[in-house]
């Protein structure tokens, strides 16, 4: 008997060392994953820390971290066993950011100059309220009951929909939140970021003050191989570079979100491993580095700061929007803009009519063509910061649908053959959730 306690014990220590082994390296992207998203879903969107740890961090190994709120300083802590303690301070107009013991917290700071100026006219060109309208070609029975099966029934928690937004023909025709949620809720949009980092340089293009086909403009690359990467290349997320994007270990994506200082620097010292153009893989530091390269467009960091809200957010009304900054002052393009889900849909409207908003031509009509247009080797799945449905992921959704795409299922689908733009906020992703049947159900409530 004694002899086989010591068995299981000494099994349960080496158990226990490996586990320690294998997840100590972990604990601090667990605690600076929890620190983040506290501090934006606390002083963005007013989330109790309570709600936060209940949904926004209640899955996987994040949910073993402890977690503080400051109100005074406007920062949130976590540990994990009280190991590993990281920090995010939030600041007004910049958002929540992970910050480490070199951060400076008393340096000044600039902070994007808004223009919050809203137009007396109805969603979506202005903050009024939608009219009533009713169109004979749909199916209203059937939209709701394809809106409603996206929510999970009373005791459930498998879909974990916040909320659902369908416009037609500019007018919204059905919209559902989750009980705690509503129209002014402020949710993360995470990948979908990158859909607005790639339409700045749609601007940028329209505006004639940058060229995407020419070799991107990163000196540390002059003097080998990466010289023949464009724009046109990162834009595509077929540049060549090496680059790891996974989320359950330490990887290239998880090391710059939750350690590194200036994100827009990880993926441009990282080696060529092919041609360009001949390998597509997906990066969240290839979006980090194309804001790096908008960063270096202006003169002075205040003008870059403006840029995204003056040129794009604020110009279409996306005003309860915020793009979080790193701790090197760069927006953080590939992951962090949060908005309501109705300003999402802004961004889906303003492709669906191509560049036009309300009469002004924000970029080129050719700009939608070309984000939309499959890169090559992606197997019809992507295009330019967008996802496409032209290799018929979604079976029963048009071919020409396109789509913002973000974790945890955050989704803007933008249907030019049906006029449509449908938003989808939530915590799960495609493994979980039917996206095809939530777009098949609304698609089909169109009467032939």
């Amino acid at each position: 008997m004694q002899k086989n306690s010591k068995i299981i014990a000494f099994l349960f220590f080496l158990f226990l060392g490996y586990f320690i082994f294998i997840t100590y390296p972990k604990l601090e992207l667990i605690s600076g994953f929890s620190a983040k998203n506290v501090a934006s879903a606390h002083f963005i969107d007013n989330r109790s820390l309570e709600l936060i740890e209940k949904s926004d961090n209640d899955f996987d190994v994040i949910g073993w971290a402890t977690n503080q709120i400051n109100e005074s300083e406007k920062s949130a802590t976590a540990t994990v066993l009280g190991l590993k303690e990281r920090k995010a301070i939030y600041r007004q107009g910049l958002g929540a950011t992970l910050i480490n013991d070199n951060f400076d917290v008393t340096k000044p700071y600039e902070v994007p100059r808004r223009n919050l100026s809203q137009n007396k006219l109805p969603f979506p060109y202005g903050v009024l309220e939608p009219k009533d309208t009713s169109f004979s070609n749909i199916d209203y029975a059937k939209l709701n009951k394809a809106v409603a099966n996206a929510f999970d029934a009373n005791g459930e928690d498998d879909k974990r929909t916040r909320s659902v937004l369908v416009i037609y023909k500019d007018k919204i025709i059905a919209e559902k939140y989750l009980t705690g949620f509503n129209k002014n809720s402020i949710i993360l949009g995470w990948s979908m970021t990158k859909s607005i980092t790639g339409t700045l340089f749609g601007i940028l293009q329209k505006q004639r003050k940058f060229d995407i086909y020419k070799p991107a403009p990163i000196p540390e690359w002059q003097n080998n191989t990466r010289k023949k990467i464009t724009t046109n290349d990162l834009l595509h997320m077929n540049s060549g570079l090496e680059w790891e994007e996974e989320y359950d270990k330490i990887s290239d994506a998880t090391q710059m979100l939750f350690h590194d200082e200036d994100m827009s620097r990880t993926q441009l010292l990282k080696p060529a491993i092919f041609e360009p153009n001949t390998h597509w893989n997906y990066s969240s530091g290839t979006t980090n580095l194309l804001s790096g390269i908008l960063r270096k467009q202006f003169k002075t960091h205040q003008e870059y700061l403006d840029f995204w809200y003056s040129a794009l957010i604020d110009k279409i009304g996306m005003h309860s929007m915020i793009v979080e900054t790193d701790m090197a002052g760069n927006y953080v393009g590939s992951s962090y803009a949060w908005a309501t889900t109705r300003d999402w849909s802004k961004l889906g409207l303003l492709y669906l009519h191509k560049g036009n908003w309300n009469g002004e031509q924000i970029f080129d009509a050719s700009w939608a063509k070309y984000v939309s247009t499959p890169t090559n080797t992606s197997n019809g799945k992507y295009g330019a910061q967008f996802w496409l449905n032209a290799g018929g992921f979604y079976p029963d959704a048009p071919r020409d649908m396109y789509s913002c795409n973000g974790y945890q299922g955050q989704k803007v689908y933008i249907l030019p053959s049906q006029d449509l733009v449908i938003v989808r906020m939530g915590l799960t992703g495609d493994s979980k959730f039917d996206f095809n049947g939530l777009l098949s159900g609304i698609t089909n409530s169109f009467k032939k």
